[in-house]
């Protein structure tokens, strides 16, 4: 691992050498123009000078051993410098050049060039390598082979990406966006994505966090990122490409990373607070608004306009968001209708109209009653002429009075441009030295404080716990040519009078499983296989699921219903997908009528499993476990039954979870509702539900490196508990 006083001299450097030609003339004049004050070396073997300065004929020959160097060479010569770099004890390296891992689909040799890269690195930390590098407009250090638009500030947020031409583009932004620091971590051979900013969020200076993320480097080192920036009070924002097939293709030719599901990463921004967004504008206004304001304590906002149609489109846009324009008091109304007036009406949107417009005084008053109850966010929508064409004097004065009445009345407050061009970029960066959050475009001012609202909610919450270690074991599948779902031999199963063990702890209804399921001898020396339903309710029952009482039959014995009570299901064994093949029978009450449905389906297994079928329920659930390849197991919970696919109402959890963690998941799902008694129907048992879900997390937790996939769908969900009616485990073959 590098060094990490190393990685701070990388990113706040003294002393900076440049090795190779072009590229390092320009990093010369970035650093020059950006004002860096400390000392840079070039090297290169046959110029003198270099960006004006003396050029060194090798690394050895440098003064002392540099805090950051820049090398801009081929490939293989990367290598060997970044060797002698090592030896000498610099600081850390960016490394320019590409043909590296991300190139190996047209190259085999290029990802055995990375690992030399590497190796040569030791303890000294690189960045890259097929990067630009670092922009530090804190301390004016431009390791940055190109032009950029960011300009020295004070304090500011950091922008970590791993594509070089969007860093290029967000530091060309006139929104006010002051941009603290700027890293591209190209193929993150040695550092990825948490290390850089786990570096940098420890800078004093530095406000909060933005990041690209093409792909995730390591998932435990990204949640100490994130559980540091939390400790820290600084918000993390992030854009996740690869929710398109297309961009997931785009990014493996492009950066040699592998993504995840898209589902898993939301569920994984969710859980450690990161505010996910989906385009660059959004990103930034983010970013701006949390460097004002932080982490938003809530959803209660203000939208305050001099038009009913912005008005308007303030509270449509805010509709699929989780901000509320809470109502004015009576006593709040009153205040306002004082100084607006009887023709006014008082709502929240405000349209308070051009009445007293030009009266800054009255419109000040106005502004502080406004202002005065405790929203979370209070926002001016405000747009301003261009000067070249229009006198902007009067718009100006309106925003003014605003700002008098902010001061005023200490409100968190914004002024929001319809617009991104209506914002200049003076008036935003005014706005922001007294403390108010400029937002360019209304879309995306909206959508922020909503990333804002998200971060504050999750950090009001208690610490996650820590995500499961899994072994890294790739996923594995039935082997080809064979049946999925395999079936066993008669010895495998005991017999159905011993197959009962013990009652439930909750309350069951008439008919209902009161004791847990099949149990089975060996279960554990799996091989690459799909357990079949009664195993997998074996499993799962041993950790506490509740499942219909039943027994095992093979083609030929005797039915002997033994203590089981009517009607019964019968369903063949060794079929993924029952109720498409025909593999079910329901509403079972007699020997013929077993006999009779086993003699249809016996072209289709020669193994059945007989049960007592579960009470009606009031809602049907899917609960199932999937593995994603960066971020490990995921919980999956919504509609079930055949709702599944026709509502795509799920809530998606990394594990380890909580019994909160579920509640909150089932009270977001569109079932949510029939769940707690929609329309005078009786509610369901909450409570055993979230059991039954904690013991498939459990089991799932215990068998972290085995498990492949789990799907218990439908989960019957009644007023007096709930039941796993159907169930799978796919295990991976132990290597």
């Amino acid at each position: 691992m590098p060094d990490p006083s190393r990685l701070l001299r990388l990113i706040r450097p003294r002393t900076i050498t440049v090795i190779g030609g072009k590229e390092c003339e320009r990093v010369v004049e970035q650093c020059d123009r950006l004002g860096f004050d400390g000392t840079i070396w070039p090297v290169h073997p046959t110029r003198e000078t270099l960006g004006g300065r003396k050029c060194f004929r090798s690394i050895a020959d440098l003064p002392e051993a540099p805090d950051a160097a820049y090398v801009a060479v081929n490939r293989e010569r990367t290598i060997s410098v970044v060797a002698d770099l090592a030896m000498r004890g610099a600081g850390g390296a960016i490394c320019y050049a590409a043909g590296f891992a991300e190139a190996s689909a047209e190259d085999a040799a290029s990802a055995n060039l990375q690992t030399r890269l590497v190796e040569a690195a030791g303890d000294m930390p690189i960045v890259g390598p097929n990067c630009y590098g670092l922009i530090n407009a804190l301390d004016g250090a431009a390791l940055w082979p190109d032009q950029h638009g960011a300009a020295r500030v004070e304090n500011g947020v950091a922008i970590i990406t791993q594509s070089s031409n969007i860093a290029i583009n967000m530091t060309m932004q006139k929104r006010g966006l002051p941009i603290a620091m700027v890293l591209t971590a190209g193929n993150q051979a040695q550092l990825g994505l948490s290390d850089l900013g786990a570096a940098i969020i420890e800078d004093e200076r530095i406000t909060a966090l933005g990041l690209h993320i093409e792909g995730l480097d390591d998932v435990h080192a990204f949640e100490r990122l994130a559980l540091r920036a939390r400790e820290l009070g600084k918000p993390i924002v992030a854009i996740k490409v690869g929710r398109s097939e297309q961009a997931q293709a785009a990014t493996i030719t492009h950066t040699a990373s592998l993504a995840g599901s898209d589902a898993a990463h939301d569920a994984l921004f969710t859980r450690l607070g990161i505010a996910r967004v989906d385009d660059i504008a959004t990103f930034l206004e983010t970013l701006k608004l949390l460097h004002v304001h932080g982490a938003l304590p809530g959803g209660d906002v203000l939208s305050l306009s001099c038009s009913g149609g912005e008005a308007s489109l303030m509270a449509d846009t805010a509709l699929p968001t989780g901000l509320d324009w809470r109502r004015f008091t009576e006593a709040e109304t009153g205040a306002l209708r004082t100084e607006l007036g009887p023709m006014i009406g008082i709502a929240n949107p405000l349209d308070y109209n051009t009445f007293i417009w030009g009266d800054w005084p009255a419109m000040i008053r106005m502004y502080e009653a406004a202002l005065a109850p405790d929203f979370d966010l209070a926002m001016l929508v405000i747009d301003i002429p261009p000067a070249d064409r229009c006198d902007p004097a009067d718009w100006l004065g309106a925003t003014n009075a605003f700002i008098a009445a902010m001061k005023q009345t200490g409100a968190r407050a914004a002024v929001v441009s319809s617009l991104s061009e209506t914002m200049p970029e003076e008036l935003a960066q005014d706005l922001m030295a007294k403390g108010i959050a400029p937002l360019c475009g209304l879309d995306a001012a909206v959508r922020a404080a909503d990333a804002a609202r998200f971060i504050g909610e999750v950090w009001s919450r208690p610490l996650p716990l820590p995500l499961l270690q899994t072994s890294p074991t790739p996923s594995c599948h039935p082997r080809a040519g064979e049946d999925p779902l395999i079936n066993e031999t008669d010895d495998a199963f005991i017999s159905a009078s011993d197959n009962m063990s013990g009652t439930t702890s909750q309350p069951t209804p008439s008919g209902a499983p009161s004791e847990v399921g099949p149990r089975l001898r060996g279960d554990d020396n799996c091989d690459d296989e799909m357990l079949d339903e009664y195993r997998s309710k074996y499993e799962l029952a041993a950790y506490g699921l509740i499942v219909p009482k039943g027994i095992n039959l093979s083609a030929d014995e005797a039915v002997n219903f033994g203590d089981l009570t009517q009607p019964f299901a019968l369903k063949a064994l060794g079929i993924a997908h029952k109720s498409e093949a025909g593999a079910v029978r329901l509403n079972l009450t007699t020997n013929a009528e077993v006999e009779a449905a086993r003699n249809d389906m016996a072209d289709l297994s020669s193994r059945f499993l007989l049960e007592e079928m579960a009470p009606k329920p009031l809602a049907e659930l899917l609960v199932g476990i999937t593995r994603d390849p960066t971020v490990g197991l995921m919980l999956t919970i919504g509609a079930g039954g055949v709702l599944t696919e026709l509502l795509d109402d799920v809530a998606n959890l990394l594990l380890p979870v909580t019994e909160a963690d579920i509640r909150r998941a089932l009270g977001g799902l569109k079932i949510g509702r029939l769940l707690d008694g929609y329309r005078d129907s009786d509610a369901t048992d909450i409570d055993a539900l979230i059991a039954n879900i904690i013991c498939i997390a459990r089991y799932a937790e215990a068998h972290a490196d085995t498990l492949e996939e789990l799907d218990v769908n439908p989960l019957f969900a009644t007023q007096y508990g709930s039941v796993a009616v159907d169930a799978l485990i796919i295990k991976r073959r132990p290597q």
